[in-house]
Formats: structure tokens, sequence, C-alpha cells
């Protein structure tokens, strides 16, 4: 029972990271029927303008509690990760709206080679370890640990993905958001700018990531150029499975394919002796995520956004 729950609590904070960049998949999705394949290199620039910014505020006021300093190098990245996204949207993919489909999706790839050769000049090719300030004392729960630091990723993911909620359903901008995604052009003739609220969906999209990349690399205690690409892949397939273009089915999405993650590498890597552990736990997500397609190709929560003319 305790290991149970001890792959349970490493799932949640999984799926939980998936949940958050899933997010801004399945966002700019319903918004403009795009993928954003750029979407995983963008936290990998929230993990490492987190990592310098911890940095600097260990030698500006080193005394601070070590809470504080996390908040507020998440609170330093965001701004960082907004304009890079904003600035891709406005410079790779505006002039692609009308564009047949390919022509995004390969200018997405190229921005995220872009993104990772520009990351890897900058902070140098080899991992670097992320600074430690939380306690590293596990706190006990039913017979399993967890860190301090995963405590705070559930909260604030959980905080996070409830304002997305309520912004999304109980705002104007969230109507906004919502009338651009059922029919852009119905939505201009009734005053909503497209054009605005298509970047607020990249801005809101980049602070999700910017929270995920920071607390990434805290959980893993490291950030290299090249580690949003795998995040960035498995976020997208947890889109995918909640019903891409629904925010609800893409926080779904994640936390499952986080618990099938974590669960395959545990039991199944138990039942097969070890053959299948850790090491092979990117698969056991995959083919759920097979699975799950070949029976509702629309995603377990379905597609609500609506065909446009």
């Amino acid at each position: 029972m305790d290991i149970f729950i001890q792959q349970v609590i490493n799932g949640l904070v999984l799926g939980s990271m998936y949940a958050l960049v899933a997010l801004g998949y399945t966002m700019v999705y319903g918004v403009l029927n795009l993928i954003n394949f750029a979407h995983g290199d963008v936290l990998m620039i929230g993990a490492l303008t987190g990592l310098t910014l911890l940095k600097w505020i260990n030698v500006l006021v080193p005394e601070w509690p070590g809470i504080v300093k996390l908040l507020l190098a998440i609170a330093g990245t965001v701004p960082v990760c907004v304009a890079v996204n904003v600035l891709i949207e406005r410079i790779a993919y505006r002039r692609l709206r009308n564009a047949p489909r390919l022509a995004p999706l390969i200018t997405a790839i190229g921005v995220s080679v872009l993104l990772q050769t520009l990351a890897m000049i900058i902070w140098g090719r080899n991992p670097l370890p992320f600074p430690q300030v939380m306690p590293s004392e596990p706190i006990h729960f039913f017979g399993a640990l967890i860190t301090t630091t995963q405590v705070l990723l559930l909260a604030i993911a959980a905080i996070a993905m409830v304002s997305l909620a309520l912004l999304i359903e109980r705002t104007k901008i969230g109507r906004a958001m919502r009338a651009t995604a059922e029919n852009p052009r119905i939505a201009g003739l009734m005053g909503v700018d497209a054009n605005r609220v298509i970047v607020l969906t990249f801005a809101i999209g980049a602070t999700l990531a910017a929270v995920a990349g920071v607390m990434w690399a805290a959980n893993y205690s490291s950030a290299q150029f090249a580690m949003g690409f795998v995040p960035g892949i498995k976020a997208f397939s947890a889109a995918v499975l909640g019903g891409i273009g629904n925010i609800y089915g893409a926080m779904l999405g994640g936390i499952l394919l986080g618990l099938i993650e974590s669960l395959g590498a545990g039991y199944i890597g138990d039942l097969t002796g070890g053959f299948l552990g850790s090491h092979y736990q990117d698969i056991f997500a995959f083919v759920v995520l097979i699975v799950v397609l070949t029976l509702r190709p629309s995603g377990l929560m379905g597609e609500r956004v609506a065909d446009r003319a």
C-alpha cells in the first residue's frame, strides 16, 4: 500500500506539470487550430531563466526563506516566457494563419530548434544544477515520502488550473477567447479583437509553461537547453488524450498521463523483473494514448471547438 501511495504521489506531481504545459497546447489549438510545437522549449526557457534568477537571488538575499526565493524566481521568469511566446506568435505564426496547415507546423519545428540553439549559446551545452532552496527533508504521508518542493508544485498547479478555469468561464476575456475559438470571423463582427485574444492566449500559455519549467527544474534539480523536448511531446500527448481544444481535457489528460507513467513504471516494472521499469516508462503513456485514440479519436472529453467554415 505504501508503494502504491508513493507511485500515486509521484504520478500526480508529474501529471500536474504535464497538465500545465498541455493547457498551452490546447488553448492555442482551440483559438488558432495550430499546434505550437515550440511550446516545450518555452518551458525550457522558463527553467533556465528561473535557475539564473534564483542564483542571483541567493547572492543578493541569502537569508530569505527558500519558498520566497522560489516564488520570486517564478514571478521573474513569467515575463521572460511571455515575451518569448508573444514574439513567436508575432514573427513566426501571425503571417501563416491562413496558410496550409503544414506551413505553421514546419515553422513551429524551426522555432523550436532556434530556441534550443539560443539557449545552448547562452547557458551552454551541459546540464546545470538547479539551486536547492527548499528544505530537503521529505515529509512522511501515509507511509510515502513527498518533498516540500513537490507539495509547492501541486499547490501552484492546482491554483493555476482553477484560476484558468475561472478566467475562461467567468470573465469577459474568457468569453472573448471562447467566441474566437468558436468562430473568429463572427466574433470579430461582435466586436472581439481576434489579434488581442490570440496574443493573450499565447501569453497565458507561456505563463503556465514558465511555472511548469521552474518547478520541473526544481523537482529534478537540473536544467539544460534540450530539456523541453520530452515534456513538450508528452504534454501534447496529454492534450490529445484529454481532447485537444478542451482545457478540462488537458488537465485530465496531464494528470492521467503522469499516473500512468508512474504506476506503469512501478508495477509493470516489478512484474517484469525490472525489464520494463523506469527506463521504459515512456512506453506506458504512449501505449495508452494509442489505445484511447483508437477507441475514441476525439480524446476522453472530446473537442469543444466547433468546425470552422
